[in-house]
């Protein structure tokens, strides 16, 4: 599998570059989940990092670059967005 050094912006990650799998479109996965062990031997943390572009190179690029931003909330995903969902959900 191919992967890709990735930035990581805020959060206990900051100004690291990790190596981050690529999905079979290309592009790294649009939330990235990092569970932290616990020291008293309770449920890990998981921080949420969300993926976004950088900001563009001088030069024109065919492939965007991204990285990956902390997400504080760290709320869930309700899955695939379809556009004749309701956004409240069903009913």
């Amino acid at each position: 599998m191919k992967s890709e050094e990735t930035p990581f912006v805020g959060g206990p990650l900051d100004g690291r570059v990790l190596p981050v799998l690529l999905g079979p479109t290309g592009h790294p996965p649009k939330v990235y989940r990092v569970p932290v062990p616990d020291d008293a031997g309770g449920p890990p943390t998981v921080l949420v990092y969300r993926r976004t572009p950088t900001k563009p190179a001088q030069r024109l690029t065919l492939t965007p670059k991204w990285q990956y931003e902390y997400d504080p909330e760290g709320a869930k995903d309700d899955g695939l967005k379809w556009p004749w969902s309701k956004p409240g959900g069903r009913p």
